[in-house]
Order: C-alpha cells, then structure tokens, then sequence
C-alpha cells in the first residue's frame, strides 16, 4: 500500500474541506452572474451588442493587467489572505451591481467601474488560489485534489447556470447578482479559516520577483506554448459565451431560458471531465490536455449553424468534459514541475497569457456581429480555436513531457524533464 492510498481522505482534511466549500459557494454565485449580467446590461435602455461588449471587457481587462501584481503579492504574503481580500472586493463590486439593477439607476459608465472592481478582484484571488493547493495537499495527491476541487466548483456552476435563467426570468437579474456577492462574502469567512503562513524569502524588489517568474516560466517551452495557444482560445470562447452565444440565443433561440440550458449543459460536461481527470493516468499529460481542446469549436460552429438546442447543449456538454480533462491534467503538471516558491508568479504569466487576447475578443465581438452577422462571427471563433490548436502540436516539448510516474528520472535531476538550467544572477 502506498502512502497516499493509506492517507486519510481528502474531505477528511479541515483545510482542503475549507477550500472546497468556499470554491464551491463563490462558484455558486458566479453562475448566476455569468447569465445575469449579460441580460442586465440587454436590459439598458438603447443597450445592444455594444454595450454588452464594453461591459464584459471592463470586467476582463483588469484580469489581464493586474494578474502579474496578484502573482508577485501571493508568492510574498499569505496567500489566504490574499484570496479573503479579493473576496470582499469581489462581494463589494457585485453587491453594487445587483442594487443598480434593483433599484433602476444603473448608468453605463458605473457599471463598467464595478465590473472593472470585480475584474481587479479576480486578478488578485487566481494567482494565490493556484499557489495555495500544494500547500495543504501530498505532493502525490495533487491530481486528485485538483479533481475534487473541480468537481465541487463545476457542480455549483451547473446548480447556479440551471436556476439563473429562471431568476432572470422570474425575479429579474438584480437579485442574481446579489447572490453572488453573498456568495463571496461567505467564501471569504471560510478561506479566512486556512490561515496560511509566508515561507521566509530573501528580500528582493518587485521587478526582480516578476523577472525571476518570467524566467521559470519561458525557460520550460511546454508551458509558454500552451499559453500561447490559450491566448486566442479563450479570446474565442469569451466571445462566444460572453456575447454572441446570448446574442444568437436572444435573437433565434428563445432567450435566457434556452442559453441558461446550453451553458448548463457545459457545466455538466465539466462535471464528469473532471472526476475522470482526477482519475486518469496519462503518460503525455500536455498532448492530452491540449488534443482535449478541439471540441471547444463544435458548440461554435453548431451556433453559427442555428443547431436545435438541444444539439448545442449535447455538444456544450462534450467540451465541458474536455475542458476539465485539460484543466486538471494542466494544473497538476504545473504544480509538479514547476517550484513551489515561484508557483503563483508562474501561474499569473499562465493567466495573463492566456488572458491577453479576452478582452479584445469581447470588445470586438459585439461589433463584428453587428457588421457581419453573428453566425459568420461564431464560425470564426471556431476556426481560430482550431488552428491555434493545431498549431501548438507542433512544439515538441508538448508531445514529449512525460508525467512524473512515468518519467526514468526525477524531475528535478535532468533538463530533459523540463527543468530550466541554472537561473542568471539578478541584475545581470
């Protein structure tokens, strides 16, 4: 019997059952946000695609200009703490969303100022969240516990998307958007419980810490590849979910209702990809993870095509178990291969590489829809995830990684397992 098989489960563990509840409430809120913001804003006198563009961006652009600064602070301070903090801006922004849109004075420019709040909170909260699971989990256990975690945060997400459509449609999306600032105020109370402490460090400036994580996360090609490709994926994806896919909804297939079961479905599918991801052992983790985003693109072009919806949501589905199969493969190997100590700063140059593109596919989508259709503007969503992907299996270190239970050698002992030569002295 090995250790972990002998280890007490997961659940078992105060700390990693704190983690899950709170990820799994804030989640719970944050699908009825998804679809009740983007209606709340429809629901501006004279708002269109426009609006609805410039919003979703406000919220998406301080996710990208900030995630460096909450990689540098979490690698530097309690990363609890860190996480508790973002919450409570979090619970502010879109505690003041819900009362604008519950009382009727909600103007445009103040809406994009909380959703830039909500953005900020965001680009604080991912870095430290990545940083804090090795933190309280075995190192041979971290496949699981990512699993677990997805598993608790993609059944809120399917909970929160299958009841929004229907509080849209019934109570109106104010009070949707309350929830979710409820649900980050109590997130924030659990997270306050981990009480995780700061490794000592040696003094160093800011720059230098963000220099040190350019290196550890440029020096292993895998990573940076696949970053790249995420770049224009998740541009495409925040166009389609943000705006054209409740734009094609809205015009041609019934509504919030409709787009409330297809991004339901994806939650499901998110569901199952992530309880066989914390199980699968796959000797090339990154070819499997990057091969699992091709279906990305059929929900995309089956929109683009006016599919019945219930082919889109089976479709949604299927991606939401490859989605998750990629997720958790992706966040264990990052966890093993790269330090523990320069895990958060790595994984925001992950998150703002692979945000850079968001905003921009938000901002443009809704105008380019508006010139040339929203079904021509999906099919090009489509294509872009496609050939990004294809793109990316031509970087030999994404078909070659092997997973540690698999490797000869440590993945400490040898360059040849992705690990960065010696760091150049600072200041050189």
């Amino acid at each position: 019997m090995t250790a972990a098989s002998a280890a007490p489960p997961l659940l078992r563990d105060r700390r990693f059952l704190l983690l899950v509840s709170a990820r799994t409430i804030s989640v719970l809120g944050n699908g009825f946000a998804r679809v009740a913001l983007a209606f709340a804003v429809l629901a501006l006198p004279g708002a269109g695609p426009g609006k609805l563009s410039l919003v979703l961006a406000c919220q998406a652009l301080p996710q990208l200009v900030f995630v460096l600064v909450g990689g540098v602070i979490a690698d530097r301070m309690s990363r609890s703490r860190l996480m508790v903090l973002s919450d409570v801006v979090g619970a502010a922004a879109y505690g003041g969303l819900a009362a604008m849109v519950l009382t009727g004075h909600a103007p445009l420019w103040a809406m994009c100022v909380l959703a830039v709040l909500a953005g900020t909170a965001t680009a604080l909260f991912l870095p430290a969240m990545e940083g804090v699971v090795p933190l309280i989990v075995p190192r041979s256990r971290l496949q699981r516990a990512n699993g677990m975690l997805r598993v608790g945060t993609n059944s809120a997400m399917l909970l929160g998307l299958a009841l929004s459509g229907v509080a849209v449609a019934l109570v109106g999306a104010g009070w949707a958007l309350a929830l979710n600032a409820g649900s980050f105020a109590l997130s924030a109370l659990l997270v306050n419980g981990l009480r995780l402490t700061t490794s000592p460090r040696a003094v160093s400036s800011g720059w230098a810490d963000l220099r040190d994580g350019w290196y550890e996360f440029s020096s292993r090609q895998w990573l940076w590849a696949v970053v790249a490709q995420y770049a224009v994926v998740v541009a495409a994806l925040q166009a389609t979910v943000g705006v054209l896919g409740p734009l094609m909804a809205d015009d041609r297939l019934g509504g919030a209702r409709a787009w409330s079961l297809i991004v339901a479905a994806q939650a499901l599918g998110t569901i199952a990809g992530a309880g066989i991801a914390s199980r699968v052992r796959v000797r090339r983790p990154i070819l499997v993870a990057v091969l699992a985003t091709f279906p990305a693109a059929v929900p995309m072009i089956l929109l683009a095509g006016q599919a019945p919806v219930w082919l889109i949501a089976a479709a949604m589905f299927c991606s939401g178990i490859a989605n998750d199969i990629f997720g958790v493969l992706w966040s264990t190997t990052l966890q093993h291969e790269v330090p523990e100590e320069a895990l958060s700063r790595v994984s925001s140059y992950d998150l703002f590489g692979s945000l850079a593109f968001a905003p921009l596919g938000l901002l443009l989508a809704g105008p380019i829809a508006a010139e040339t259709g929203t079904g021509p503007a999906l099919a090009g969503c489509a294509a872009l995830v496609v050939l990004a992907t294809a793109a990316t299996l031509l970087a030999p270190r994404v078909r070659s990684l092997r997973s540690p239970e698999y490797s000869t050698t440590s993945s400490t002992a040898s360059p040849a397992t992705s690990v960065p030569a010696p760091r150049p002295p600072v200041g050189k």
